[in-house]
């Protein structure tokens, strides 16, 4: 097995390699946003699967937001973040930040994730999707994670806390006020629109 420290952590995903490390949710697979191309080739993922964008708080994701949706937008996160909520919304013309969607939405998400949260909060917001290859299910242990991704660094250390294992939930934006649920997951959301 394959584990770092955040320090190392740090520098792997510098130099455009990603790493694994937990969240509340899944075991996540991330990299710095401008070499999201290298997360769709080691999980075999279909490139019309977009990718979730993770903060460490709020204000490192704002940015990415935009301008018609900001309200809704902090209303639901000062609810339900950090937490296995993940939010699909229209994203800011002024963030270059590489797309992984046709539709010009990004999906945020802040993870209740300690290791997770003071990772990203040292290198920014990380594009993400769980750990695993594409149609398979993952392993919720770093052990059984480096059996999938043997040559990837792991976040140290380990034993991880403990995620539920269950996918966070998807609610995507459409006008103010009005969300529509894409995925039920982790977190039950009531009052959408």
């Amino acid at each position: 097995m394959n584990l770092v420290d955040r320090e190392s952590a740090f520098k792997t995903l510098k130099s455009g390699l990603p790493i694994i490390f937990p969240t509340d949710t899944l075991p996540a697979i991330g990299c710095l946003p401008e070499f999201s191309n290298i997360i769709y080739k080691l999980k075999k993922r279909n490139k019309n699967k977009p990718l979730i964008l993770m903060g460490s708080e709020l204000n490192q994701l704002i940015d990415y937001v935009h301008e018609s949706a900001k309200e809704d937008y902090e209303n639901i996160a000062s609810i339900y973040w950090p937490g296995a909520l993940t939010m699909v919304i229209p994203c800011s013309e002024k963030q270059t930040i590489p797309l992984t969607s046709k539709d010009f939405t990004l999906g945020l998400r802040i993870p209740n994730s300690q290791i997770a949260q003071s990772l990203i909060k040292e290198t920014g917001p990380l594009l993400t999707s769980s750990a695993n290859i594409s149609g398979f299910t993952g392993s919720m242990t770093a052990e059984g994670i480096s059996l999938d991704f043997p040559y990837l660094k792991i976040l140290g250390p380990v034993p991880w806390e403990k995620g539920s294992g269950k996918a966070s939930t998807v609610i995507s934006w459409k006008k103010s006020g009005d969300w529509r649920m894409i995925r039920e997951g982790e977190v039950l959301v009531r009052d959408l629109h």
